[in-house]
C-alpha cells in the first residue's frame, strides 16, 4: 500500500518535528465556559496576567518570579536539573496584546509522548486555514501528529497539555516535498499548526487564551512514563474518558545537553493577523520507534476523539518519547509574508 522505505526515510527525517504548542483557531473553543476547579485553592494565591485574575501555586515559580526568574535561585531547586542551557537565552519584556510579558518563557524540566499518523491530504486540508499548506511525505497524505505534554518545572509552575497539530509546508517555499523534508533535517527548523490543545491548569489556559489568541480549554490529563509501558489519558470536562494511551516504551538514549537542539514555527491568527511563535528545544533522554506494535489507542467520543476521526489519521508511523527536554517558548511575533495572502477558514467536516 505505501513505499515502506521511502516513508521511513521521510518519517525519521520528521520525527522530532512535531513538539508544537501552539494553535492559531481560538474561535473553535470558548474558553470562559470552563468551570473546572484541577487545584486546591487553600495553596494558591491570586496574581494578575494582564488585565486577568489568576490562582496559582503559592511559593511556586509564578509567584515568585512572574516569569523573570533569578537563574540562581533556579539552579537551587535540585527538580530544575542542570539550567545551564537557560543562561544562554536572555529575556526580554515584550508587548502583547495583554500588556508587557517577559519572554521567552523556560521550561526547565518536560516530558512528552508522541504519535505520529497518516492522514488523507483532503481532510487535511480541510482543517487548516489558507495559505498554510500541508507537507506530504506521501501523495494523497499529510502527517498529524497526537502529544501529551508534562511540564514539571516551568516559570508558570506545572501542568500537562496535549496537542493535536499538523506538519505544514516552510511559507512561500518553493520547494518539493522531499526537499523541503531534507532541508528540515538539515537546518533543523520545522513549521506546523496545532488545531487543539488543551490543558489542565487555569495560568496555562488563561496565558494560551489571552496572550496567543489558542484554542485551550481547562481539562484533567494524565501522563505516566514507566521503565517499561506509557500511560497517558485526557478527559472530558465532565470526568469521562475522551482518549487514551497504552505504548511500550522504545529503547531510550541520552545525549550530551544542547546536542541535539531544533526550533519549530508555529503560524496562527492573533486578533485576525498572522503571527508567527518559535519554540527551541533542548532534548536530552529520548526513544523512538517506527511502526510501532502494541500501540493501543482508545478513542471514546470527546473533542480530541472526533478531532482525530475527523482527519481520518488512524495509520501510526511512529511513536516518540521524550523522558526529559528543555524549551524555551516565546511570544508570538507579526508575520508579513502572509499579509496579502487569501485568508479561509478550515471547511467544517
Amino acid at each position: 500500500m505505501f513505499n515502506t522505505l521511502k516513508l521511513s526515510q521521510s518519517i525519521t527525517i520528521l520525527s522530532s518535528s512535531l513538539l508544537l504548542s501552539l494553535s492559531v483557531q481560538a474561535a473553535e473553543t470558548n474558553p470562559d465556559q470552563n468551570n473546572i476547579a484541577l487545584v486546591d485553592n487553600s495553596k494558591t494565591t491570586t496574581i494578575e496576567f494582564g488585565p486577568y485574575k489568576v490562582n496559582v501555586p503559592k511559593g511556586g515559580y509564578y509567584d515568585r518570579f512572574r516569569m523573570n526568574p533569578n537563574l540562581d535561585e533556579v539552579a537551587k531547586d535540585p527538580a530544575a536539573g542542570n539550567i545551564d542551557y537557560f543562561r544562554k537565552i536572555p529575556k526580554k519584556l515584550v508587548d502583547t496584546r495583554v500588556g508587557k510579558v517577559w519572554s521567552p518563557n523556560f521550561y526547565y524540566r518536560t516530558s512528552n509522548v508522541q504519535l505520529l499518523m497518516l492522514a488523507p491530504i483532503s481532510k487535511v486540508k480541510a482543517k487548516l486555514p489558507a495559505p498554510l499548506e500541508p507537507l506530504q511525505p506521501l501523495p494523497g497524505y499529510g502527517l498529524v501528529s497526537l502529544t501529551f505534554f508534562s511540564y514539571t518545572v516551568n516559570d508558570v509552575d506545572p501542568y500537562d497539555e496535549v496537542s493535536v497539530a499538523v506538519v505544514v509546508r516552510q511559507p512561500n517555499a518553493h520547494y518539493f516535498n522531499t526537499t523541503e523534508l531534507l532541508s528540515s533535517m538539515r537546518n533543523h527548523k520545522y513549521y506546523g499548526h496545532v488545531l487543539a490543545l488543551p490543558v489542565d491548569t487555569e495560568i496555562a489556559r488563561v496565558r494560551g487564551v489571552y496572550g496567543y489568541q489558542l484554542p485551550k480549554w481547562l481539562t484533567p490529563i494524565d501522563m505516566t512514563i514507566g521503565d517499561k509501558q506509557v500511560h497517558a489519558q485526557i478527559f472530558n470536562t465532565n470526568g469521562t474518558s475522551d482518549l487514551s494511551l497504552i505504548a511500550p516504551v522504545p529503547k531510550i538514549k541520552t545525549v550530551k545537553p544542547q546536542s541535539r537542539i531544533e526550533t519549530k514555527t508555529m503560524y496562527q491568527l492573533v486578533d485576525g493577523q498572522w503571527h508567527s511563535t518559535s519554540v527551541e528545544s533542548n532534548t536530552l533522554t529520548f526513544g523512538q520507534k517506527l511502526f510501532p506494535k502494541n500501540v493501543q489507542v482508545v478513542k471514546n467520543g470527546g473533542p480530541i476523539s472526533n478531532l482525530l476521526d475527523d482527519l481520518g489519521a488512524n495509520k501510526v508511523l511512529r511513536f516518540d518519547v521524550v523522558k526529559d527536554a528543555q524549551l524555551a517558548l516565546n511570544m508570538p511575533i507579526p508575520f508579513h509574508a502572509f499579509d496579502n495572502a487569501k485568508q479561509s477558514t478550515p471547511a467544517k467536516q
